[in-house]
């Protein structure tokens, strides 16, 4: 992280611009705020259907991952900097096991939290990252927290909010475990779908000179995005209330 500290005053220009233009945008058309929603056909089929269907709840729970906006964002943080495989399996492995633990108990008992709130609080977990990854809290505080207990606990919140959503589809008690444990097996091949693209990506870019210039704009815009998501489900709760 030290090279953050080569950074000149022409990168603060920079960010507040960068942090200008991004919450300019109209919550990228409201969708991107709304990344943990089932959508209304899903919805619908989730409520109609009985028994173990175990490839159907594949499918959905490997489309959210995918067309989850905040899950790709936070996992794009949490493995920005992270160069070996190792490393990249160690964290990736603690989120999945995070919200894989948080979407299963949270539905099969029945844990219902404000949808507004936990959906904040992830937003808050996108923040977290992109700051890490800026290396502010060794230059603010003088500490780095532990990014490992960090990714688990970040990954409890994910799933959570995942789990509010579903529950309030009711998805019938008849073959719910089996169901539950499909669409959980759907999530974690979503995500690996995402997280290679994410490496691809990742390795290209990072064989440019200008990786680490830009690596720091990118996790300002990534900061930002956070903070849109934030606001707009804290805003939400309140009008909601």
């Amino acid at each position: 992280m030290s090279a953050w500290c080569h950074f000149n005053r022409s990168h603060a220009v920079r960010t507040l611009i960068l942090m200008f233009l991004v919450g300019s945008v109209p919550l990228l058309s409201m969708g991107f705020a709304h990344a943990h929603n089932v959508t209304a056909g899903d919805a619908g089929y989730i409520q109609e259907i009985w028994g173990v269907k175990l490839i159907p709840f594949t499918y959905l729970g490997a489309r959210h991952m995918v067309t989850g906006y905040d899950h790709t964002l936070f996992l794009f943080g949490v493995v920005f900097f992270l160069y070996k495989l190792k490393d990249v399996a160690i964290y990736v492995s603690l989120f999945a096991l995070g919200h894989s633990v948080t979407i299963l108990a949270g539905v099969w008992f029945g844990w219902g939290l404000n949808a507004y709130l936990i959906d904040a609080i992830i937003g808050l977990s996108v923040v977290y990252k992109a700051l890490d990854n800026l290396g502010a809290y060794q230059r603010w505080f003088g500490f780095q927290p532990n990014t490992k207990a960090a990714t688990l606990i970040f990954g409890l919140f994910h799933g959570t909010g995942l789990a509010t959503k579903i529950l309030d589809y009711k998805i019938a008690d008849d073959g719910l475990l089996a169901n539950l444990l499909a669409f959980n097996v759907g999530v974690e091949i979503g995500q690996i779908l995402a997280l290679l693209v994410i490496l691809i990506v990742m390795g290209y870019w990072r064989k440019s000179a200008k990786f680490f210039s830009q690596a720091y704009s990118v996790n300002v815009i990534m900061m930002s995005l956070g903070f849109m998501l934030m606001g707009y489900h804290i805003s939400g709760y309140f009008v909601a209330a």
